[in-house]
C-alpha cells in the first residue's frame, strides 16, 4: 500500500524503528514534553536510536495530532517489501481470514458461490452440509439474506463470505429464486465444512491412481493417505501426483507426505539461514508407499511445499517430475505476533532440496516484478519451448544416482511439457473470464437434473463424453453477448467442448466427475499415462 500523507512519508522509516523496537521489547518509553528541544534531556536517560528519537519529535511537536499506531498498518507493509517478497504484515482483521486457508474447516451453510449479473449465483453444493440437508441446488440464485435484499452492484465476494459464514450452531435466512421463477426460503443453521485439500483421487487408468493435491493444509496428509488406501483397493500400484497451481503450504505436512514414498535417512529437504543453522529433514523409514512408481505434475504455479516435494522426488530418483519450471519460492517464514494480535510472517531461511538446491528464485528487481514472472515467462515464450526455459547452468548439482540438475529457482521438470495454445484461444477466454461455461453447466444441469442424478460418477462420466454441447454452448454465449469471431481450430472445439462436458459433471457429482473428463484432454496426463504405456480409460 502506497500513503500520501505528508506525516507518513515523512515518518516511514521512522516506524521502522519503532515496528522493530516493540518486536524485540526494547522499545523505550516515550519522551515527555518539554518547553525546549535539548539533545542532552529531551530523550530521557534511556539510550534510544536516532529512528525512534524522530517517532518521539513528531509525537510530541507535528503541527497535527498524529496517531502513530493506526499508522502502522499503512506503512509497515511498506517495510517489509524492501526485505523480500513473502515477508508481509498481517493486520488484526484479516489475521482469522488468511490462518483459515490452510485450516481444514470453518462454519458456514455449504456452498460454493459466484457473482454474477450482481446476484450469488449457487455453483456447487457441499454433500452432507447444512445447505445440502435443506434442498438448495446448484443454479439457485440467493437474494435476500435475513430479510434484506442481497442484489446490486456494491455486492463484493467477502461481503457475501461474511454473511452465510459464521459460528456453528447460529442460523442464517436465505430466499433463494429457483429457475424459472420459484421464491424458497430457508433457515439455516451453519455447520461444520470440511475443506479438502486433496480435491479427487481416482483410478485413471488400470493400476494407475491419479491424485489432485489443492494445497498442503493441516488435513493433507490424512487426506492423502485415505486416497491412496482407496487405490490401492483397486489394485493401484502406480501414481500420479498432481501438484499445478499448488502454492504450497505447511512444512510439517509435505515432509510427512515425503516421508512415505522415500527410504530410511533420504533427505527430505534443508532450511538454513543467516540465523538459523542448517536444518535437515530424513524420511525415517516408515513410509508405506516405497513400492509406488510416482509421477509428479508441476507448472509455473506450483510453489514452496509443492517444490519441497517435487524436489525431494527428484533428488532422491524417487520419481518422474513431469510439465513447466517451477514459481521459485524457497523462503521460510516464521510467524510473530505482535501485541495487537496482528502478525508478521518475516523470512528467516531458505529451503534446499537434498541435492543443495535452493529453490527461491532472485527477486532484485522487486516485488511487481517478482509476481509477474508468470506472464514474463509466456511472453519470453518459456511456456512454450525447453529451450527458452531460463536454466542456470553455473548452479550444478546431482541426484542420488548421478543425474545432472540445475539451481538458480524453482524445479526444472525432468520432461518438459509445453502449454497448451488451444487453452489460450481469445474466444475460450473470454468463456472462462464471463462464467459463460460454469454457467451453462449449471443451467443444462437444472433441465436435466432428473436423469443426471440417476447414474453413477461412472456412468455420468460415460454418458458425458459421448454427448457434445459445444453448438448449445455457443448459443448460450451468443445469447449471453458473446459471439465468435470466426470458425473455432480443430483443437479449440475439442478443449471447449470438453470443458463443458466436465463443468456439468462438476455440477451434478463434483469433483469425483470433473477431473475424470478435464483430465482426457490433459497433455501432461497424457505424457505421464506415456511414461507407463498407459491411456485413460476413458
Amino acid at each position: 500500500m502506497k500513503s500520501y500523507w505528508i506525516p507518513i512519508m515523512m515518518i516511514g522509516a521512522a516506524l521502522a524503528g519503532l515496528f522493530l523496537g516493540r518486536l524485540s521489547g526494547k522499545f523505550a518509553a516515550e519522551a515527555e514534553m518539554m518547553d525546549q528541544i535539548s539533545s542532552t534531556s529531551f530523550f530521557g536517560q534511556v539510550p534510544t536510536s536516532k529512528i525512534q528519537n524522530v517517532v518521539n519529535i513528531v509525537r510530541s511537536y507535528y503541527v497535527d495530532p498524529v496517531d502513530i499506531d493506526s499508522l502502522e498498518d499503512v506503512v509497515i507493509p511498506d517495510i517489509l517489501k524492501n526485505l523480500d517478497p513473502h515477508s508481509i504484515y498481517i493486520p488484526v482483521s484479516n489475521v482469522e481470514h488468511v490462518a483459515g486457508e490452510l485450516k481444514s474447516n470453518f462454519g458456514g451453510i455449504g456452498i460454493t458461490f459466484s457473482l454474477r449479473d450482481d446476484t450469488v449465483n449457487v455453483m456447487s453444493v457441499v454433500s452432507g452440509g447444512p445447505s445440502s440437508a435443506l434442498g438448495i441446488l446448484p443454479g439457485d440464485k440467493i437474494i435476500k439474506v435475513n430479510g434484506h435484499d442481497f442484489v446490486g452492484k456494491k455486492l463484493t465476494n467477502d461481503m457475501v463470505m461474511d454473511s452465510l459464514r459464521g459460528e456453528i450452531g447460529t442460523h442464517v435466512r436465505v430466499t433463494v429464486l429457483r429457475r424459472p421463477d420459484t421464491h424458497l426460503d430457508f433457515d439455516i443453521m451453519r455447520g461444520l465444512i470440511p475443506l479438502t485439500s486433496v480435491d479427487v483421487s481416482y483410478e485413471i487408468a488400470p493400476g494407475i491412481g491419479y491424485m489432485k493435491i489443492d494445497r498442503f493444509a493441516e488435513k493433507t496428509y490424512e487426506e492423502m493417505m485415505a486416497g491412496i488406501a482407496r487405490l490401492r483397493s483397486k489394485g493401484c500400484d502406480k501414481l500420479i501426483v498432481d501438484l499445478r497451481s499448488n502454492s504450497g503450504g505447511y512444512l510439517n505436512v509435505v515432509s510427512a507426505m515425503c516421508n512415505e514414498f522415500l527410504e530410511s535417512k533420504q533427505l527430505i529437504v534443508y532450511t538454513e539461514g543467516s540465523h538459523q543453522k542448517r536444518e535437515n529433514m530424513r524420511a525415517d523409514g516408515t513410509g508405506t508407499c516405497k513400492d509406488m512408481d510416482l509421477v509428479v505434475l508441476i507448472d509455473e504455479y506450483s510453489a514452496s511445499a509443492s517444490e519441497i516435494f517435487s524436489g525431494a522426488m527428484q533428488d532422491n530418483d524417487r520419481g518422474l517430475i513431469v510439465g513447466r519450471r517451477s514459481f521459485g519460492k524457497g523462503l521460510v517464514q516464521t510467524e510473530m505476533t505482535l501485541p495487537d494480535r496482528s502478525v508478521v510472517r518475516l523470512t528467516v531461511a531458505r529451503y534446499h532440496t537434498p541435492s543443495g538446491r535452493c529453490i527461491q528464485r532472485p527477486y532484485a528487481d522487486g516485488s511487481d516484478e517478482y509476481y509477474q514472472d508468470a506472464a514474463a515467462r509466456f511472453k519470453s515464450g518459456e511456456l512454450f519451448n525447453a529451450d527458452s526455459m531460463k536454466v542456470d547452468t553455473t548452479q550444478v548439482f546431482k541426484t542420488v544416482k548421478g543425474r545432472t540438475v540445475y539451481g538458480g529457482g524453482g524445479i526444472v521438470p525432468d520432461v518438459f511439457v509445453p502449454y497448451d495454445s488451444a487453452t489460450a484461444s481469445t474466444y475460450l477466454y473470454k468463456l472462462r473470464a464471463k462464467r459463460l461455461i460454469s454457467d451453462f453447466a449449471i443451467e443444462y444441469s437444472g433441465r436435466n437434473r432428473e436423469l443426471l442424478n440417476g447414474f453413477t460418477d461412472d456412468e455420468l462420466t460415460e454418458y458425458l463424453m459421448k454427448n457434445k454441447f459445444l453448438g448449445d454452448m455457443e448459443t448460450y454465449a451468443a445469447r449471453h453477448g458473446l459471439k465468435k469471431d470466426g470458425p473455432l481450430e480443430p483443437r479449440e472445439r475439442t478443449v471447449i467442448e470438453n470443458e463443458v462436458r466436465a463443468y456439468i459433471g462438476q455440477t451434478i457429482k463434483g469433483s469425483a466427475v470433473f477431473y475424470p473428463i478435464l483430465n482426457t484432454m490433459d497433455p501432461m496426463i497424457e505424457v505421464a499415462l506415456d511414461h507407463w504405456g498407459a491411456k485413460s480409460k476413458y
